[in-house]
């Protein structure tokens, strides 16, 4: 018997030891850290190669409703893979006819088909007077335009700061293949953020 009452220790367990964690646990959470936002970044791209695009609004053609050195976002998506039709009324972004290398914008007033003309600065499409509530009574001119049908897979637009823009009425139609995005998201400025109409 044991000379006093002391605890006695158990023996420790057979085999060899555990190995200690070769990487701290603050290292794991650093790593997780990348791996999200590797995600974040490749999801990212991803948004911005095929569907949206951010571009800078430059010239005042479409003011009130974009203003120059705006911020917004062009969906590519939609027309680029057909799941959605270029309508009247849509702006679009497209390869100026002219010269290929810069980017316009404007609203698309005549589709394939339409017969278009103005008188005194309001625009009929198909013998009806076109409603333009985006166009202000000031940035309105007093131009005639003649009647045109618009051609197949072709556009008519226009600016919507009708006496300051450079549109179909100076050279011509805009072809379906150069349409490659649509304006739908003013990010900045942010007093401005939201979605385009």
């Amino acid at each position: 018997m044991p000379e006093n009452d002391q605890p006695i220790s158990a023996p420790e367990p057979m085999g060899p030891k555990p190995p200690s964690p070769l990487v701290p646990p603050g290292v794991w959470s650093a790593l997780s850290w990348v791996r999200d936002l590797a995600f974040s970044v490749l999801i990212a791209v991803i948004l911005i190669v095929f569907i949206y695009q951010p571009v800078k609004v430059e010239g005042t053609s479409m003011m009130p409703t974009l203003t120059d050195q705006e911020r917004i976002f062009i969906n590519k998506f939609t027309y680029h893979f057909g799941l959605g039709s270029i309508e009247r009324g849509d702006m679009v972004v497209f390869w100026f006819p002219l010269d290929p290398s810069k980017s316009y914008i404007k609203r698309v007033i005549g589709i394939p088909g339409d017969v278009v003309y103005i008188e005194a600065c309001q625009v009929f499409v198909n013998g009806k007077a076109l409603a333009e509530d985006y166009v202000p009574e000031d940035y309105r001119d007093r131009i005639s335009w003649e009647t045109h049908r618009i051609p197949p897979d072709q556009f008519f637009v226009l600016g919507d700061h009708r006496n300051s823009s450079s549109d179909s009425r100076t050279w011509g139609f805009v072809k379906r293949d150069a349409i490659y995005g649509k304006a739908v998201f003013v990010y900045w400025p942010l007093e401005k953020m939201g979605r385009l109409h």
